[in-house]
């Protein structure tokens, strides 16, 4: 039986799309299920030659991937992928990161594939991020970091996802900026005017593991 998959994106970068995505397979094996992230395009590298994003989805899965369907392409530079790409003389296709993602489904009850950036960020020849969602075909789950300009970056992402004919299948408030002013208010207002279901609010606290955060969260 094939998995169900969300295609996880957010309202900028650095919006804690990792840390959710983690989150919601830390809650996806909670209730028994065998749980699968992916990173198909991952920027930035340490001396190890390793993303932490990467290494926390796979801390996070239920069982080990081969790095080919993890995360199909792994970029060094810490900048936009379409131009690390274009330094490593290497073009991020969509069919190797729809294969990667065919084959985790067949291993897994979820699969979670968490996307690069915004959701219109630049990958390569074949389009951006959203035309990699659109052509995975998936529901999307967006992020919305909790900060000043977000209902704004949050209902012009919305847009996109609509426009291009995908299922938003639920959104996560994530309190980035713990100072944020108004922050109910602001949850409100996305909540009216998000047309999907709040899947939770992930609180601002470092020291929260994954598994913890995973307790305000519902799957969609």
């Amino acid at each position: 039986m094939t998995a169900r998959a969300f295609f996880v994106t957010g309202t900028d970068t650095e919006v804690g799309k990792t840390y959710s995505t983690c989150a919601l397979l830390h809650r996806a094996r909670q209730q028994g299920l065998c749980a699968l992230g992916l990173k198909p395009v991952a920027a930035g590298t340490g001396a190890d030659g390793k993303n932490e994003d990467v290494e926390a989805i796979r801390a996070a899965n239920s069982l080990t991937l081969p790095e080919p369907i993890l995360n199909p392409y792994l970029l060094a530079p810490p900048i936009a992928p379409h131009i690390a790409a274009r330094e490593a003389g290497v073009e991020i296709r969509f069919a190797p990161i729809k294969s990667a993602v065919d084959e985790a489904r067949q291993q897994a009850d979820l699969v979670l594939v968490e996307g690069a950036g915004g959701f219109r960020i630049p990958l390569g020849p074949d389009g951006d991020s959203a035309d990699l969602a659109a052509h995975l075909g998936l529901p999307v789950i967006l992020v919305v970091g909790m900060r000043l300009g977000c209902i704004n970056h949050a209902l012009l992402t919305v847009e996109a996802i609509l426009a291009r004919g995908l299922p938003l299948a639920g959104w996560i408030a994530n309190t980035i900026d713990p100072a944020m002013n108004r922050f109910d208010d602001n949850l409100a207002t996305l909540s009216a005017l998000i047309p999907a279901s709040c899947l939770g609010i992930i609180p601002h606290d470092p020291g929260q593991s994954g598994a913890q955060a995973a307790q305000g969260l519902s799957l969609p």
